[in-house]
């Protein structure tokens, strides 16, 4: 092997041999099956480990309630009569009689219109406020302890306050959403803009940024895990919050059905509800933290 070759090997270049007088050329081709089938393979052992292991203790917890609650005595329904008695209701969610007889879908979909608007709004208001209160010592001291007082307030006490101040229940169920979800947004995002490292603060001194240009380039970036943590929170308030309002403004909304199913005695209509109600809880509190993961980079904890 002389010297050019073995620099080549070196580098890692491919070196072409010259092949003897009347041997066969072997051709090897790549294996494009293996990384496939490796990517495959770890995908099903990741569904595996994130779905079996819940899907196992829902099927003990539903054997548990069908033997507790078949019984004659039994006050609740089993899962077989509640399957029994909504199917229709499960296949069919799109149907609307007129009024208030609508399918589960209406009903849902009201309610993530309320919360939507509600929750908006406070998103809005709330970052601005954090972001005042983060920034001036003042603020904090004049805002945080009143911001401490209001918070402790349950929704539903709100909701007599803004029937009066409304006259109308859509308006007064949007404002319930707004200041129930509001309180984490502002008191995170607070947290978020005092604790922006001073190296920050230092570099857009030496830069000359204006206040906008540090709004969007120092202060969102730092505080954005903080802001979105308090999000997250206030969205699983705003779902909260409009489900026991809906309870008491009537109207189309599942937290009414809900309500409605009770004054009609149909238990399982309402079990349904509760299914329905924790499954677009979770999705909505899945689409923030997926929000935030894209905005921050992953630096948000889920």
């Amino acid at each position: 092997m002389n010297m050019t070759v073995a620099k080549k090997k070196l580098t890692g270049e491919v070196v072409s041999l010259p092949q003897p007088a009347g041997a066969e050329t072997v051709v090897q081709l790549p294996v494009t099956g293996r990384p496939v089938l490796k990517k495959l393979g770890a995908f099903a052992l990741t569904a595996a480990t994130n779905i079996v292991p819940p899907m196992i203790v829902i099927a003990l917890l539903l054997g548990i309630w069908e033997l507790l609650c078949s019984n004659s005595g039994a006050t609740l329904p089993p899962p077989s009569t509640v399957w029994n008695d909504t199917k229709e209701l499960i296949f069919d969610p799109f149907f609307d009689r007129g009024g208030i007889d609508k399918g589960l879908f209406w009903h849902l979909s009201a309610s993530l219109q309320r919360v939507a608007l509600g929750y908006a709004m406070a998103a809005a208001a709330g970052i601005a406020l954090g972001t005042l209160v983060g920034q001036s010592t003042w603020a904090m001291r004049g805002l945080d302890p009143i911001f401490q007082v209001l918070r402790t307030v349950p929704p539903l006490a709100w909701l007599p306050l803004s029937l009066a101040a409304f006259r109308q229940g859509q308006p007064a169920a949007i404002f319930v959403i707004f200041i129930t979800s509001i309180w984490p947004i502002i008191i995170n995002t607070a947290v978020g803009i005092r604790n922006i490292p001073q190296d920050y603060r230092n570099v857009a001194l030496v830069l000359k940024l204006n206040p906008l240009e540090y709004f969007y380039k120092i202060m969102v970036p730092s505080a954005a895990p903080y802001i979105f943590t308090g999000l997250r929170i206030g969205i699983g308030l705003s779902w909260l919050a409009i489900v026991a309002a809906e309870m008491l403004i009537g109207g189309v909304g599942i937290g009414f059905f809900i309500w409605d199913a009770w004054n009609s005695s149909h238990i399982s209509e309402i079990i349904l509800s509760l299914i329905y109600v924790g499954i677009v809880g979770f999705v909505l509190d899945r689409v923030v933290v997926a929000v935030s993961s894209i905005v921050t980079r992953g630096t948000a904890k889920a």
